[in-house]
């Protein structure tokens, strides 16, 4: 087995966790070892990053401090996570990665996507995600399951607009790579949501005999 880096991308309310969870189940019912993992965290150190990132604080955060702790982060969490797990032969399944700060941070914030691409090349070399699903949901279904949840972060604090960014960005990733990435509709109900994954898995189990 080789490894294989799969991360599930989408708005608030899309169920990437709990299909992250599915798919690793089905993954190793057929013996393939996996690893979950979710940013920003990953790791005690970049978990802790996570809480400065969703705490809601009354100092406002500048947006380039945002994006320079999801980089942070996701150094720590490459480092001691995501490398070697993918150098043993797992089967990484991260709940977020870069695409979200291109879709949060470019796409939500309108930082420039040069800037972001700079630090992911510092940052990843050339590590990039072998697929990427992305859970898309109109942006109200999505804002009335997050609501459901309880106490709503510092993100889905947001307005409607940028979540309509947010998710115009990962679209717009999508059609510009469509070899890497595939999109679920995540307003199903949760069964056929899955259906799709369990049809997605004969290309993953292929993936990972390399």
């Amino acid at each position: 087995m080789t490894g294989l880096f799969i991360t599930l991308e989408g708005p608030e309310g899309a169920g990437k966790s709990t299909n992250r969870d599915y798919l690793a189940e089905r993954l190793r019912e057929r013996g393939v070892e996996v690893l979950l993992s979710r940013e920003p965290g990953g790791t005690p150190l970049a978990e802790r990053i996570r809480e400065l990132l969703l705490t809601p604080s009354d100092e406002p955060m500048a947006v380039d401090t945002e994006l320079l702790l999801v980089f942070a982060a996701r150094a720590q969490h490459l480092q001691q996570v995501i490398r070697p797990a993918l150098a043993r032969g797992c089967v990484v399944l991260c709940d977020r990665f870069t695409d979200a700060t291109y879709a949060y941070q470019g796409g939500g914030r309108g930082l420039p996507i040069e800037r972001i691409a700079q630090l992911e090349q510092f940052v990843q070399g050339e590590l990039r995600p072998d697929l990427t699903l992305i859970f898309d949901l109109p942006i109200e279904v999505g804002l009335a399951r997050a609501a459901a949840r309880g106490r709503l972060d510092r993100f889905e604090q947001e307005g409607r607009g940028f979540f309509d960014a947010v998710r115009h960005a990962y679209l717009q990733r999508a059609a510009q790579a469509p070899q890497r990435y595939h999109v679920l509709n995540a307003a199903q109900t949760l069964e056929q949501v899955q259906a799709d994954l369990d049809a997605l898995l004969p290309r993953l189990l292929e993936a990972c005999r390399g």
